[in-house]
């Protein structure tokens, strides 16, 4: 197949329908959109339908992509993902985006939901108590990262030294990282491919990657998400990614 039949195949799978002929005010830029995302890009690599959709939706959270990331949510359900696992992957955004701009990517997506007769609120996933979050954080954040976070910021004054550190502990790693619908694997990736479309967090992209690697993702997958991501989040950025961790990307764990 050529990618003008790979575009069809692969819009029809994610979409349901067929894509830009002629239709619309500019169906040239779309035919160049389409034919490079849906024709080449998710034909390279080994990552399938369902985590690329994760990928997309993760960029389009971060850069507030608004009816783009409702369209992929209609495709993330088309490609058979549950409604939990998309929710997951867009309350895991809260720690890097800060909390209005999840809101504003949750609202987009209980749209789709909606839409889908999906009944919200979906199951609850939490699985940490509230007396034990430092502890549930510790046990996923140690083997990965052990204490660098915390060496890191012993400097900072008065009460802050403890509290910050112990903020990412509880936050990213008990609240959201310990939530079902994910598992750690995903969850690793996905940041990845998060900070790498926020731009200007390249040392925690680096941080990151060999995190996920730890967590059990290959270094082709973790190419195969950022050059996924890289038409949503744009060329400079993805190859800022790839640099800063091609140390660690290059050894082909």
């Amino acid at each position: 197949m050529d990618r003008i039949e790979r575009t069809k195949e692969k819009f029809k799978e994610l979409f349901g329908g067929e894509p830009t002929k002629n239709e619309g005010t500019d169906p040239e830029f779309m035919r160049i959109l389409q034919r490079f995302i849906f024709g080449e890009v998710c034909y390279v690599g080994s990552l399938d339908n369902r985590m690329r959709e994760l990928i997309t939706i993760t960029v389009l959270a971060v850069n507030q992509t608004l009816p783009q990331l409702k369209a992929h949510v209609g495709a993330c359900l088309n490609v058979g993902l549950a409604p939990l696992a998309i929710r997951e992957t867009i309350y895991q955004c809260a720690s890097f985006i800060g909390f209005p701009k999840t809101l504003n990517a949750i609202s987009a997506m209980n749209e789709v939901f909606v839409a889908n007769e999906i009944a919200l609120p979906l199951e609850n996933a939490e699985t940490a108590a509230e007396e034990t979050r430092y502890e549930r954080g510790q046990a996923i954040q140690s083997p990965i990262y052990g204490n660098e976070i915390a060496e890191r910021y012993a400097w900072l004054p008065d009460d802050f030294s403890a509290e910050i550190p112990k903020w990412l502990t509880e936050l990213c790693f008990a609240d959201f990282g310990t939530r079902k619908g994910l598992d750690e694997k995903t969850r690793e990736l996905l940041t990845v491919v998060m900070l790498a479309a926020m731009g200007g967090a390249e040392v925690q992209v680096r941080s990151h990657a060999l995190g996920a690697i730890k967590a059990g993702n290959t270094a082709e997958e973790i190419v195969c998400a950022i050059a996924h991501a890289l038409p949503y989040m744009g060329m400079p950025r993805a190859f800022n990614a790839l640099n800063c961790a091609k140390e660690i990307l290059s050894k082909g764990e």
